[in-house]
Formats: structure tokens, C-alpha cells, sequence
């Protein structure tokens, strides 16, 4: 029986999926609806921190192993991203966050916005990695599978790698790098693309760094778990 917890955490890092996907597509939505979109996915991202909460307030407590350091680090590059994110949006609001009134800083504000939304589309990315294996045992636990199964297991490894090969060729076709980079100011959008294949593209590239995060992760906890049985057999 999958706990309400559990399930509104995981419902949670689903939307904030759907959400990244959605505003990564500024293009193919209207200035308003992008700015929507924005203020709804900060919504979301407070939430997030609600949730967790605990985790947050045991940041200065226990032992920090490689695993943990990972998964602190890339937490606190999420914030920040996302921080830069939200402020720049606001900054250069021309409908949600119109009633501020806030003059001036655009050029700063727009060089910001797509620095850390890139930036932050490869973080968040990786921290929704972080949390693969708990939201496909969620899943598991939903449709009634008892068992990891080793063929199953198979098949979805080829199935992840193959998503991961694609999203790095997305990444190049799109010229990511450009964009984290600042070497080019401006993003280049293919308007004859349809937008199905840019959002599959875009969903790739998001497999990739999710594929990235959660094999990183295993690597890290597999030599902590190696580290303490070496130091256990030494005493």
C-alpha cells in the first residue's frame, strides 16, 4: 500500500516535470501563459520544500558520505537556479508581476532568466534522477508487481540507455551548451519543428540527466556500503 506521503511527494515531482517541460517550451506559448506557468511552478517548488522539510532541517546533522554530499550539492544548485529563475521572471514580468512595477536591470534580467532556467532544466533534471528509484518502486507498488523481475530490469535499462543516447543528441542538435555558456544571447527555435518532437526532445534530454543522477548516485552509495564493510573487517 503506497503511503499519502509518499504519493503526494511523487505527484509533486511529477508536476514539477510536466511544468519544466512546459515552460523549457516558452516558444510554443504565449508570454502569458509562460508567466503563468512560472508562478505556478514556484508554487510547486515551495511545496516541494514544505514536504521535505525534515530533510532540510537535518542538513547539519549525521555524517555526510559521498551519496549525501551528491545529492546536497545538486539540491543546493537546484535553489539556486531555480531562485535565479523566479526573480529574473519577475523582473521582466509583463503581466503576472506587472503590478510592480519594477523598472529597469532587463538586459542583466533576461541574461539571468536563461542562464539559470538552462542551468536549472539540467539540475532539476538530475534531482528528479535522485528520486527515480523510489517513484518506479511507487509505481511497482501501484500496479501490483511484487518482484523486480530480471527481464523486466533488462528491458528498461535498454530502454533508459537508449533515451540517454537521444537526449545527448537533442542536447547537441539544440545547442545547449551555447546557452549555458552565455555564447549566444539569444535562443534559436526551430518554428517548423513540430512541437510534439521538440517536447520528446526536450523529455530525452531530461532522461539523460535523470540517467545521469541516478547511476552517479548508485556508483556513490555502492562505495560508501564498500567503505564501511573494508573498515567493519579491519576491526
Amino acid at each position: 500500500m503506497i503511503k499519502p506521503k509518499q504519493a503526494v511527494k511523487v505527484g509533486v515531482d511529477l508536476l514539477m516535470t510536466v511544468l519544466l517541460l512546459l515552460l523549457m517550451a516558452f516558444m510554443l506559448t504565449e508570454q502569458e501563459i509562460h508567466e503563468w506557468l512560472g508562478a505556478g511552478s514556484l508554487i510547486v517548488f515551495i511545496v516541494h520544500h514544505v514536504l521535505n522539510r525534515k530533510w532540510i532541517g537535518n542538513l547539519g546533522r549525521g555524517t555526510y558520505t559521498p551519496f549525501r554530499i551528491f545529492q546536497t550539492i545538486l539540491t543546493a544548485l537546484v535553489f539556486l537556479s531555480m531562485l535565479g529563475s523566479m526573480v529574473s521572471g519577475i523582473m521582466m514580468s509583463r503581466y503576472v508581476f506587472a503590478f510592480l512595477s519594477i523598472r529597469g536591470g532587463m538586459a542583466f534580467a533576461r541574461m539571468l532568466h536563461m542562464l539559470c532556467a538552462y542551468w536549472g532544466f539540467i539540475f532539476l533534471s538530475a534531482h528528479l534522477g535522485l528520486h527515480w528509484g523510489m517513484m518506479m518502486g511507487l509505481l511497482r507498488k501501484a500496479a501490483g508487481l511484487k518482484a523486480a523481475n530480471p527481464t523486466r530490469t533488462v528491458i528498461l535499462r535498454v530502454l533508459a540507455c537508449g533515451i540517454a543516447v537521444y537526449g545527448g543528441y537533442a542536447f547537441w542538435k539544440h545547442h545547449i551548451a551555447d546557452y549555458l555558456f552565455l555564447r549566444s544571447m539569444f535562443v534559436f527555435f526551430d518554428y517548423e519543428q513540430p512541437p510534439m518532437q521538440f517536447l520528446t526532445e526536450y523529455l530525452a534530454m531530461m532522461g539523460l540527466w535523470m540517467f545521469f543522477a541516478y547511476y552517479t548516485s548508485k556508483l556513490l552509495q555502492k562505495r560508501t556500503i564498500s567503505a564501511k564493510r573494508k573498515k567493519e573487517g579491519s576491526q
